[in-house]
């Protein structure tokens, strides 16, 4: 006998689906055929409008209901080749669970072991924050300066970028004055951020997360860097370059930087998570 608020394994939700309703029922599994979790996966129409997307479980399987029709399928998943295909939606008593099959490919050349040092011309360090609770504040640093150590095992390798905190941009004159004063970066007083890491995480095919410790406005909190390495490739003048994109988001009060000014009904001015991008060019030197 089953008690209240239990279920036998066996047991399995009805799904009531609108009569004009169909299921879309997929699977996306490796070559030998184990289910690629986390896969996105995005279902279209035949002239491009997306109806659904989303991630594969923990089984690699993808479902929706979408109307009868025909649509394409993409599926992308980090160290696999894309997928893309079509597929027609229609009888309700034969829903069935296709298969997709990805083919695993070959993460790019790492950068060989030496001192490389960032190119600003190519590279770009941006934020966004909140505004009034709806709104964003994009902006960037015109001013930095940057280097990676390379070693001969990846993860022993290091980074160090140093930003000047009085070349904050926003577009706006007095908003940047504002966020150079004490209410913020307090740049007479700190006028450098800084990121230093020695611990290099390779998570799966072309990520990385890049674990260290930020220094803003005199505090030092250790932060970790999602991380894309983009790969290598030659400059106009011969030399060798690697690219890569990082991101992460920065809560501004683990950093002291406490002001508040509170609108109506309670929003505050700007929000407290600051969600940081880092696109960056680095040039070898020896």
């Amino acid at each position: 006998m089953e008690t209240a608020g239990s279920a036998s394994p066996q047991t399995s939700a009805t799904l009531m689906l609108p009569h004009t309703a169909r299921l879309l029922s997929c699977r996306v599994l490796d070559t030998v055929h184990q289910p690629v979790r986390q896969a996105k996966f995005e279902v279209t129409d035949p002239i491009g409008r997306r109806i659904v997307s989303g991630e594969t479980d923990p089984y690699g399987g993808f479902t929706a209901a979408v109307p009868a029709g025909e649509y394409r399928l993409a599926v992308t998943a980090e160290g696999y080749a894309p997928f893309h295909g079509a597929t027609l939606v229609g009888d309700p008593a034969q829903p069935g669970t296709g298969e997709i099959i990805l083919d695993p490919v070959d993460p790019p050349l790492l950068p060989q072991p030496g001192h490389w040092e960032l190119d600003r011309a190519h590279s770009s360090i941006g934020f966004s924050a909140r505004h009034i609770g709806f709104a964003r504040i994009n902006g960037r640093f015109n001013t930095f300066a940057g280097a990676v150590r390379i070693a001969e095992r990846m993860e022993d390798s290091s980074m160090h970028v140093i930003i000047d905190a009085t070349s904050i941009d926003t577009g706006l004159r007095m908003r940047d004055d504002h966020l150079r004063s004490a209410d913020f970066l307090d740049a007479a007083r700190h006028p450098t951020v800084e990121f230093y890491s020695e611990r290099f995480i390779h998570r799966s095919g072309s990520r990385w997360s890049v674990a260290g410790a930020l220094t803003l406005h005199g505090v030092s909190r250790s932060v970790t860097l999602d991380t894309q390495y983009l790969g290598l490739g030659t400059g106009l003048e011969g030399e060798p370059r690697a690219a890569c994109r990082a991101t992460a988001e920065l809560n501004r009060e683990d950093f002291t930087l406490n002001w508040q000014s509170m609108l109506a009904h309670g929003i505050a001015a700007i929000g407290s998570n600051v969600e940081v991008a880092l696109d960056m060019q680095v040039v070898h030197k020896t």
